[in-house]
């Protein structure tokens, strides 16, 4: 269908624009960025949203709480038209308006400051129960890392949106199997996130975090009386089989190999548009 490949095109510049922000960087969070892409682009294609009225009093809500892949979001909202593509090179500049995690004060487009793991779900679910109380149509999401569900605080508020019912509340989890200092499983083993969502009283699903497609339907699947969770399988660094297979990937220091295969990779996804 013409909305996949319009999708797929979306996340392909998205995943472009955000390589292109990193290299000039030199660093960066790369892995956490790449396995978000296509929810972003999905995301952003559903929401609504007014790019050139970021505070539209009935827009949708996102809370990226896995802040760290703050880049990905920033090409995303540079791509819809927040601001102009040239502000992605000041990306941690001193005076930039994209720090390294989002700030609501300082980025058109960011809903909620975010970057202390673990207390995005309970900001979204905080949002989601004040805009039922208001009766509003207005959709909260919230994306969250595998590795920050380490944190108690993600727990209390899964369970807080579940007991109220937030049926105007999505939480994506990105399963991408990493976090800084090893794989989840080595970490913390989170076990079966599907099970645990489900015991929870989330509608549930899982799904490829590459397929636009799926991930499109994930959403728009209509549920009432309960939250829905849609577990994202991904792969860190998704979309760039260097840093897929790249053992440390959650933070990078390019060096003159890698950047060299950022460029490369940034031509081919300028060819394929």
């Amino acid at each position: 269908m013409e909305r996949y490949v319009e999708m797929k095109k979306f996340s392909n510049k998205i995943r472009k624009e955000t390589l292109k922000m990193l290299l000039h960087r030199g660093f960066g969070h790369l892995g956490g960025a790449m396995s978000i892409v296509e929810t972003l682009s999905v995301l952003y294609t559903n929401m609504k949203i007014d790019p050139k009225n970021p505070k539209m009093e009935d827009r949708d809500f996102l809370v990226l709480s896995k802040g760290h892949a703050g880049p990905a979001l920033y090409s995303t909202l540079a791509l819809k038209g927040y601001f102009d593509l040239e502000v992605l090179n000041t990306l941690n500049n001193n005076g930039t308006i994209l720090p390294s995690h989002p700030d609501r004060n300082l980025t058109p487009g960011i809903d909620m400051t975010t970057g202390s793991l673990g207390q995005g779900i309970s900001v979204a679910t905080g949002v989601a129960i004040g805009l039922k109380r208001k009766n509003s149509e207005r959709k909260v999401y919230c994306i969250v890392g595998d590795g920050e569900l380490n944190e108690g605080q993600c727990w209390e508020a899964i369970q807080f949106a579940a007991h109220n019912k937030l049926d105007n509340f999505t939480l994506f989890i990105d399963d991408n199997k990493k976090q800084l200092d090893g794989t989840t499983e080595e970490i913390c083993n989170p076990f079966d996130y599907v099970k645990k969502m489900e015991s929870f009283g989330y509608h549930t699903v899982k799904v490829n975090g590459a397929d636009v497609e799926a991930i499109d339907k994930a959403v728009n699947e209509k549920v009432e009386g309960a939250p829905k969770c849609i577990v994202l399988d991904t792969v860190k660094g998704q979309g760039v089989k260097y840093f897929e297979e790249l053992k440390a990937n959650h933070h990078i220091r390019f060096n003159d190999e890698m950047k060299e295969i950022l460029k490369v990779e940034i031509e081919k996804l300028e060819a394929a548009e």
